[in-house]
């Protein structure tokens, strides 16, 4: 009869820790993802290309949801035989938070609310560029194992302002406001910064995360 008891309580004991794990979910855990894009566009000897590269960590706050920041690089660029035409590098700084829903198994949804700030200067022009914007997405993050996950994303509505102070003369500013919409380029950014379509963000976005 103490063995059963023993045996009874120790699994008790187990059954227990395992919920208060589950309940308390992703919470304390940290997370580091990264977004990636390049493109290029080459029309007899001018090639226009777009690099860019966006570090994103942040920490579960609660067991759905997580805050975090992006520090990254954009890289616009124009080249030809006669040499660079535009070459333009951007710092991007984003705070941003998260909200987990689990859909089924493994796979979750999630909204995310971001404030992208991104400043820099076209170069060949000393052309300055600043933006700030509002973004709100949503997604859906895979987790292939418990510190490996697949994740993407697409922008639901977003608001930036863009103003681009030239050297000598008046400043430029850029409103944009949309609903669900898709890669559309504004024709100031293509002929103040060159490169290929340059968009300062992206409304889709794929990437690897991994937590630990």
């Amino acid at each position: 009869m103490k063995k059963i008891l023993t045996f009874v309580s120790i699994a008790l004991i187990g059954l227990s820790a395992k919920a208060q794990d589950s309940n308390q979910g992703l919470k304390g855990a940290w997370f580091a993802t990264s977004q990636f894009g390049y493109q290029q566009t080459k029309n007899a000897d001018v090639k226009n290309t777009n690099l860019s590269v966006l570090p994103i960590v942040g920490t579960f706050i609660t067991p759905s949801v997580a805050v975090g920041a992006a520090v990254g690089y954009i890289n616009i660029k124009s080249d030809s035989n006669a040499g660079t035409a535009s070459k333009t590098d951007l710092i991007v700084i984003e705070p941003l938070a998260r909200k987990y829903w689990n859909v089924a198994g493994s796979l979750y949804f999630f909204g995310q609310l971001a404030l992208p700030v991104i400043t820099g200067k076209e170069k060949e022009s000393e052309l300055k560029v600043n933006q700030v914007g509002l973004a709100l997405s949503g997604g859906f993050d895979y987790f292939v194992t418990k510190n490996f996950s697949v994740e993407f994303s697409y922008d639901l509505a977003n608001f930036t302002s863009t103003t681009l102070k030239p050297e000598n003369g008046e400043k430029t500013t850029v409103t944009n406001f949309s609903l669900a919409h898709v890669a559309n380029v504004d024709a100031t950014y293509t002929g103040a910064l060159g490169g290929s379509n340059p968009n300062l963000t992206s409304p889709i976005s794929v990437g690897f995360k991994f937590l630990f």
